[in-house]
């Protein structure tokens, strides 16, 4: 195998004497080794980032949002090469690939643009008589160097979300990627490479798992913004309460089919939506549908049609382009899927179609008469398998999604507006989406959950403003 894939510190490329092999998961076949940063490296790289913090706090907007521009250009014009390196090591299929990369040009055009915007704002201080008068600047600056944590399921675009908003307000980040799919992101390190961002603002370290803590308590790094595993998450803002933290955790996301959504039209929208979005990155998404609480009126039809919609996906070879589910990210996660269905199966559940395992693949599966108590239905599957449910009116179908401790986004397929403004007002997430899944989500907007599914927000201005904190100038008797 070829020379391994560098790290990088400080903007600069660098090799350690450990790498780690990189497999595709759909046949573990080979496809780079990856090098390690040593404990060396990450003391560099934080040093670095702690003295480029107030020099890149203060650097002109220009210069950031020029950088992240070419950052967005760079990756449209290598689409089909990164999409091909996303597949290889994360294994989910081409043509979902490809839209993670478009994501990810996305969020560095946005928050090129925020770049140029992101100036504060103007008060006035004569809002009440005792006020001396006057106005005030209330600006926001950088918290200070972030410590970036992202997960497997999206190498490119949930690094994306760590990495530009950071650099968007000045804020020098380092990426420790999931040790399972480095790649993408030391890829995007070879495009900020090619921009003028100064030495320290960015870095990038594949490490193990276990040599994250000591990157988590180091003072230098104020801020942590962690994507992943609750349990992971809830043990880092245990162990650095002093510090700003941000949590992306997980979910198990509900769809919500209320009775008004009945015609043959709507019924056919809602099955190939919830059965194409339960199982896009083999399930593998925070914001999968994995709940289905359709109306009693309209349950039966809603329920045949996603069986036969979701026994229609094409599964296999992620790099075959007809392929829409590929495997999961390891064997292990795919032993894990088979055992919760067949618990629920073994509880008294149907399974409508799927149901059964082939190595890291797990075929798409439907299940209805799922207990509440089982792992299914209060716990985040993280495969391709949903469950349907049938409920009596909006009441009920509220109650059964707010029964979990997990709250990031519900789709409610509805034409009603009250029953829209009913399900914002209700409904404990972060999210509300109508007339779709609960997959939708837009990288401009505010992203990210209540409950055990997270603390704060992500979308580029919500993390820009998350990232730094507010200081007041004020000129007490300015006439204005």
């Amino acid at each position: 195998m070829s020379t391994p894939v560098p790290f990088w510190v400080a903007g600069t490329p660098r090799h350690s004497t450990e790498s780690t092999p990189i497999t595709h998961p759909y046949d573990n076949a080979p496809v780079a080794r990856a090098s390690i940063a040593t404990d060396a490296d990450a003391a560099e790289a934080t040093a670095a980032a702690h003295a480029a913090a107030e020099p890149f706090a203060r650097a002109s907007a220009a210069q950031r949002s020029r950088s992240l521009d070419h950052v967005a250009r760079r990756l449209t014009e290598r689409t089909d090469e990164i999409a091909e390196l996303i597949t290889a090591e994360n294994g989910k299929p081409l043509r979902w690939a490809r839209a993670e990369t478009g994501r990810a040009a996305s969020v560095f055009h946005w928050a090129a643009e925020e770049a140029r915007r992101f100036g504060g704002e103007w008060q006035r201080l004569d809002t009440d008589p005792q006020s001396p008068g006057g106005v005030a600047l209330v600006a926001r600056h950088p918290r200070g160097p972030v410590l970036g944590i992202t997960p497997f399921n999206f190498p490119l675009n949930l690094v994306a979300h760590k990495v530009a908003p950071a650099l968007a307000v000045g804020a020098p980040i380092i990426v420790k990627p999931a040790p399972a799919t480095p790649l993408s992101a030391l890829l995007l390190g070879e495009l900020l490479a090619e921009t003028a961002l100064p030495s320290g603002s960015w870095s990038i370290l594949p490490l193990p798992n276990d040599r994250m803590p000591r990157l988590v308590a180091d003072t230098r790094l104020p801020v942590v913004s962690f994507t992943g595993s609750g349990p992971v998450g809830r043990s880092i803002r245990e162990a650095v309460p002093h510090k700003h933290v941000t949590l992306e955790l997980g979910g198990n996301a509900a769809a919500v089919v209320c009775d008004d959504w009945s015609t043959p039209a709507d019924l056919a929208w809602a099955a190939d939506r919830i059965a194409v979005f339960a199982t896009y990155q083999a399930g593998q998404s925070c914001i999968a549908v994995q709940r289905v609480f359709a109306d009693s009126t309209i349950a039966a039809e809603l329920t045949e049609r996603v069986v036969q919609r979701v026994a229609t996906l094409a599964t296999g070879d992620p790099r075959d382009e007809h392929t829409q589910v590929g495997p999961l990210i390891d064997e292990e996660a795919a032993r894990r899927v088979e055992q919760w269905v067949a618990e629920a199966a073994d509880a008294g559940a149907r399974i409508r179609t799927g149901g059964h395992r082939t190595g890291a693949e797990y075929a798409p599966t439907v299940l209805t008469g799922v207990p509440s108590t089982a792992r299914l239905a209060c716990e985040e599957v993280f495969g391709p398998v949903l469950t349907i449910d049938e409920v009596d009116g909006l009441d009920e179908a509220f109650d059964r999604v707010n029964d979990s401790r997990f709250g990031l986004q519900t789709g409610v397929f509805t034409h009603r507006s009250d029953s829209a403004f009913a399900a914002l007002a209700r409904l404990h997430v972060g999210g509300v989406v109508i007339g779709d899944v609960p997959s939708v989500r837009a990288e401009h907007v505010p992203y990210g959950g209540v409950k055990e599914s997270g603390v704060g927000r992500e979308g580029v201005m919500a993390a820009m403003t998350d990232l730094t904190e507010p200081r007041v100038l004020a000129f007490p008797g300015v006439s204005l």
